[in-house]
């Protein structure tokens, strides 16, 4: 089977994206690894790190070669104005989009097997007055996914989220039996068909302490969520709960499932990230394309300084690895 080809974003080019990409780029990869971004940013933030590479230009024409060591393959998109490690400039929101929607591109044209994203900085790109809440919405709308559906993946550990970027006041009217169902049937879905699982079983947590506590600590277990996992189940979906979430990750009820839903960001991704912070890895399911992603943000502080941690991008490209492998007819 020949090597898939993969595209990586280098993302916020003032945050930590470059440097992840120029330390991944020193390694051996079994995949042709294609990084999109300012080779002009690239070459300077490698000669700041001090780091040796040959940098190649891409072309779509280019053979699929596994990718080697020291070597660093780049599809060209300009920056704006001129790139310092650490600081924001919001002339450059939209080379960041440049960079996604060229990716999204190449992985709906077949030209790329998956997409992996170094971190962007949202709120740089809403202060150049475009509205973006996060790569997770940009990419279902840009490749007419339905309902795109975060999880972050560590091993065997795999949460996803039925909600994702919003204030937690607003999760429990955006819990609805229809949102629970939708959700849960693409990760399903993908889990058979992307992670290879033939029955998967998924423990999906409650939304209140105690999952409501029989309506003593809140209603929305009895009203929406058992319901919604009740005509699942009908149709041959394997799920546990609504159980608490302070008893759902434990190694007793890990062990009885596949994936965990938590019904918003700070229920689930904490425990993941304590888990194994440099291993984790954020996986969109729901769209027609593969797209993994790291687990943290630009950590413009670090940008430049050499101590950037490349670990989760690691994970990533080894997982859409896999995945594009699973794909591969």
């Amino acid at each position: 089977m020949p090597a898939p080809r993969l595209i990586l974003t280098c993302g916020e080019p003032a945050g930590i994206g470059p440097d992840l990409c120029i330390d991944i780029a020193g390694r051996d990869w079994p995949c042709d690894l294609v990084v999109a971004g300012d080779i002009q940013v690239l070459q300077a933030r490698a000669q700041q790190l001090q780091k040796h590479l040959t940098f190649l230009p891409y072309a779509s024409d280019s053979a699929i070669t596994e990718h080697r060591g020291g070597t660093l393959r780049v599809l060209h998109v300009p920056v704006a104005t001129m790139v310092r490690a650490g600081q924001l400039d919001r002339s450059n929101a939209r080379h960041v989009l440049q960079l996604l929607d060229r990716a999204i591109d190449g992985c709906m044209a077949g030209e790329f097997a998956a997409m992996v994203t170094a971190p962007v900085q949202k709120s740089v790109i809403n202060d150049a007055g475009i509205k973006f809440s996060g790569h997770t919405e940009y990419l279902a709308g840009r490749t007419g996914g339905a309902h795109p559906v975060m999880m972050l993946a560590n091993g065997s550990l795999r949460v996803a989220l039925a909600t994702t970027h919003l204030p937690l006041k607003d999760v429990s009217a955006a819990i609805t039996g229809e949102l629970l169902q939708r959700v849960l049937r693409i990760v399903d879905h993908d889990l058979r068909g992307r992670f290879a699982i033939a029955a998967p079983r998924i423990i999906v947590c409650g939304l209140n302490p105690h999952a409501g506590e029989s309506g003593h600590l809140g209603r929305e277990e009895i009203e929406v969520i058992a319901p919604a996992l009740e005509t699942l189940r009908q149709d041959g979906l394997q799920l546990i709960g609504p159980a608490p979430a302070d008893t759902a990750f434990t190694a007793h009820m890990l062990e009885q499932a596949d994936a965990v839903l938590a019904m918003f960001h700070d229920q689930g991704l904490p425990v993941i990230k304590y888990a194994g912070f440099e291993r984790a890895v954020n996986v969109t399911l729901g769209l027609p394309i593969i797209r993994t992603s790291v687990d943290h943000g630009t950590a413009l502080s670090l940008a430049g300084t050499g101590t950037a941690d490349s670990s989760s991008l690691a994970c990533a490209i080894d997982l859409a690895i896999t995945l594009a492998a699973a794909a591969s007819p």
